[in-house]
This record gives C-alpha cells, structure tokens and sequence, in this order.
C-alpha cells in the first residue's frame, strides 16, 4: 500500500518533519503560488500551512482526497473552515503553540513604548545624541488595562504585575472572582478605557470585535494612554488611532498587526511615538517548532482516523483514556444500526452509561453518527461532516448519559426512530483488557456477540426448525457460521438470530433464508467496506 501524502507548503521547523515519521510521503511546494498549489493539492491526504497559503474553497476542491488542513499557528484566516468542513476535510491548528511567544512581544511592545527604546535606538545609530527627546514613563504603579483576559491576557497581566503595575480587565466571558485569581480586577470596557495607563488588547478577530477600540472608545481614554495590538490587526481601529495620535489624545502605540497585511506605509509609522513591528507575535524558534510538532501530532492522529483535540471543526475535544476504546465500537453501532433501520432515522439517541460517564463523552455522539451515514451517502464521511449530514436530514440527535449500569461496566446503546414509528435500536459493550467489542442487545433481545466484520441479524417466529435451514442455505452457499445468539422474548413469540460469518452473506442467500424460515426482518452487515 502507498504511504499517505503529506503537503508541506511552506517552510516549517525541520523538526516536523521528523514528527511526521517515516509514515507518510512527504511532498513540498511553495504554496503562495496558486497554480503550483492547486496543482499539488490534488492527491494528498494532509496539507501543513502557515500563514502566506490560502487554502480557501477552490483549493480544497481541488483536493480529492484531502483528509487535513493543518495550520501550524494559532490564527486560521487563510482557511476556509466552512469549504473544509462540508467537504469533511479536519482543519487544525496549533492554539498553544505561541502563547508565550506572543505574550513576550505584547510586554516588550509595553515596555519600548514606556521607555521608547526603538526611536532612541534608531537616533543613536544615525549619530544622534538625544537623551531629552526619549525621556519616558516608569511602569511602575501604572494601571495596564487588558482587554481580553485569555490565556495571552493572563500571561501579559501576570508578567507587568512583576513591574508594579495595577491590572484591569475587560472580558464578558470571565467571572469577577476568576478575574481575582488572575491577579486583575474585572472592569466595564468604559471603565477601563477611563483608568487605564497602558491599554493591551488580546481578544480573537470577530465581528463583534473588529473595531472594538475605535473612534468612541478612543475619545474615552487618558491623553497618556498608550495603545498595544498584538493579537488581530482590526481590533483597533487603525483610522480612529491616527486621529487620537494627531489630536494628542494618546501619547503612543505599539502596534504588530494591522488590518491589512503585508503592511510596510502606514500613515501611523510617521508619529515616532509608535513603535510598530511586522507581525512577530508568534516568530520565535520556540514557538515555530512547537507549532510544528503539534500539527505533525495532529496530521498522524487523523490520517490514522482519530479524533484530534485541536481539531477546530470537530466537536469532542480531548479524549479521555477510559473513553478512547469507546469510539470505535459506538461508530461500529451505528453502522448496524443503520443496517438494521434499513433507512435513516428521524430521531438517533445515543445512550452511553456506566462508569465512562464521569468523562466528557460527546465523542460516542460523534462516532456512533459516523457509523450510522458510513453505508447512508455517497460521500466520505468524517467525525468532520457526518452531523452536517445528520442536519441537512433533519435529524434529530440526542446523547444522554446516566452513571447507573447494572448488567454492564459501561453500555453504549444507539436507539432511532424511524418515520413508520417504529423504534429500532442495538447496544453493545467492551470486555476484558483487550477491550473485547460485543453486541449485548438488539431491540428488546439480549445477546452475547462479538462484533465481527461479517454478520446478520433476523427475526422470526419462534419455532423448532428455523437454526437447521439457516444452518443449511449458509452451507449450500459455503459461508461458515462463525457464531450464533438466539434470544426470544417467549416460547413462540418473536425470536432473533444474530450470527457472525466468515464472509459477507450474498443479498440473495439473506432473501432465501428469509423467505424459508418466515422471517419478518433479515439484515446483513458487512464491516470491512
């Protein structure tokens, strides 16, 4: 079997490479070339970015058998995360990979504006002598006001406290008391804009972000305050910046994203009281390797049809270990659900209980909703697109979990409804160390199979005769009985048969057996597809 491909598209740590292992072909090409590109998106599995390729709609269909876009950043601008997920490609990023990094870039930016070290550094090469002129401010018992109190925010606020600095906080998605243990006071935007010294911003880009401090917000600070932007060129409005410069109602800036990019003549780069750098909040060697190897962990996860924690389009986050063994099998029971149904359900309940509960197990969801549209749609489906699937069906989905499992340590049941009303559903469980994948009930039938690659299920009335004609038609066919449940209600009521084959059984065996012994219900499986 050939390897997978794996794009490289721009340049990254040599160390991701390594990461990636002998496992893969790994190809190379320089992705802000759209042609070459496109050219060479086409029949790889994994493609690894940055930041200068655009791997937008017409990239990813381009891509016929593209299974992971891995940006080896934080920021996803140039990936189209919709186009990805509707094709159910994985997009992934590296969201620690920089913290630190850009942490250390928003205090120095801090820092050389207090005391502007860039201009002093500039005049100084240039033969000037001129203390007076760069005279600054002490950081010492200013107030820093961070505006986003995230895992970039904490660290900024956590490192100037270390100056004697006071720190406030603007952030709707954090409690006063978890503010507290931060070391910052929570305050209104309009409250903090009125105090603070220093004003860093440290939120994502989004609509309700973009312009956030803006002309209004700008007319609200101390003609002192100095402005830093280290997270998403936009936040501040760049327009609004140059007017409070002009008008003297901010003293300065420190300013490494812009709202467009690359950007080299802005008209903000004419006031020496801004220091601007280009976009350097996640450039360290640090931070590029670690960004490399966590998407070289990531890319080895899904090509091998894991679920990946920094999967940004995938729901399920990290897995738990007791939980991990679960995935396959819940995917497994939605297939021989959907075998079972014979058509797609209007409700799907996926039932998880036992001890597994204790952990996050929306990941059985997940998997089971997989399994269920693998034989539904033409298409690939994905931990990616399957609940798109289930969406564009109108299907209902539903995970309940309950910490009580009396007959089993942990069950995972998926249970439809289906448009005549009726309820179809199958259960099964894990066994032994080796985390043996057993079928345990089928309906209102218990049973005690291992889940094979070749299997069949059907019900009938109850009578003597009906294991000798199965037995029968499956040895005229050739196909070996690998093992065999029969469950019944009562003597003479409706019965099951769940056996497991060697092979898959022919449509037309399935029909005969059916038509011989009276079934109602006659279902194959094949797991190997």
């Amino acid at each position: 079997m050939s390897k997978p491909a794996v794009l490289i598209a721009e340049e990254l740590s040599p160390a991701t490479v390594d990461a990636l292992g002998p496992d893969f072909d790994i190809r190379h090409c320089d992705g802000a070339d759209r042609a070459q590109l496109l050219s060479a998106i086409a029949d790889v599995d994994a493609i690894l970015v940055r930041s200068a390729t655009k791997v937008d709609a017409e990239a990813i269909g381009a891509a016929r058998r593209l299974k992971v876009v891995a940006r080896a950043g934080v920021g996803l601008d140039n990936v189209d995360v919709a186009a990805a997920t509707k094709a159910g490609v994985m997009v992934v990023n590296a969201p620690t990979s920089n913290i630190i990094t850009a942490a250390e870039l928003a205090c120095g930016l801090i820092i050389a504006t207090a005391r502007n070290i860039p201009q002093a550094n500039a005049a100084l090469k240039r033969g000037e002598w001129k203390r007076s002129k760069y005279t600054g401010v002490e950081l010492s018992e200013k107030t820093l006001g961070v505006v986003g109190l995230g895992r970039i925010g904490v660290l900024v606020a956590q490192r100037m406290a270390a100056f004697g600095m006071s720190v406030v906080a603007y952030d709707p998605y954090v409690q006063p008391a978890r503010a507290a243990q931060m070391g910052a006071k929570l305050l209104t935007l309009d409250e903090l804009l009125e105090v603070s010294d220093f004003i860093t911003v440290h939120l994502p880009k989004t609509p309700e972000t973009l312009g956030l401090i803006g002309d209004e917000a700008l007319h609200k600070v101390k003609p002192s305050v100095r402005i830093i932007n280290a997270a998403r060129g936009g936040i501040v409005d760049e327009d609004a910046l140059l007017s409070a410069l002009k008008e003297g109602r901010v003293a300065g800036a420190g300013l490494d994203v812009y709202s467009s990019e690359p950007c080299t003549d802005s008209p903000l780069f004419e006031f020496d009281s801004v220091v601007g750098t280009p976009h350097l909040g996640a450039s360290t060697g640090e931070a590029q390797e670690k960004a490399g190897l966590s998407v070289a962990r990531s890319v080895r996860l899904a090509l091998a049809g894991e679920l990946v924690p920094d999967a940004v389009n995938v729901q399920g986050g990290v897995i738990a270990e007791d939980v991990r063994p679960g995935v396959p099998l819940a995917e497994k029971l939605g297939r021989i659900f959907t075998a079972l149904a014979g058509e797609v359900a209007q409700r799907l309940d996926v039932e998880v209980s036992g001890e597994i509960t204790q952990h996050d197990v929306k990941v059985l969801e997940l998997s089971a909703l997989k399994g269920v549209f693998e034989d539904v749609v033409a298409e690939t489906v994905s931990y990616v697109n399957a609940p798109l699937f289930a969406q564009e069906r109108g299907v209902e989905v539903r995970l309940t979990t309950t910490s009580e499992s009396p007959d089993h340590r942990n069950l995972i049941t998926v249970r439809g409804t289906l448009t005549s009303g009726e309820v179809v559903s199958v259960s099964g469980t894990l066994t032994g160390p080796k985390h043996l994948q057993k079928i345990v009930a089928v309906g209102p039938h218990t049973v005690d199979l291992a889940v094979a690659d070749h299997m069949a299920f059907l019900t009938y009335t109850d009578r003597p005769g009906i294991v000798g004609t199965l037995g029968r038609v499956l040895g005229e066919a050739r196909i070996n009985i690998a093992g065999m449940q029969v469950a019944r209600a009562e003597e003479g009521g409706e019965a099951l048969i769940a056996l497991t084959v060697d092979g898959t059984i022919p449509a037309p065996v399935l029909a005969q057996i059916a038509s011989e012994i009276g079934a109602t219900s006659a279902r194959g499986v094949n797991l190997t597809d």
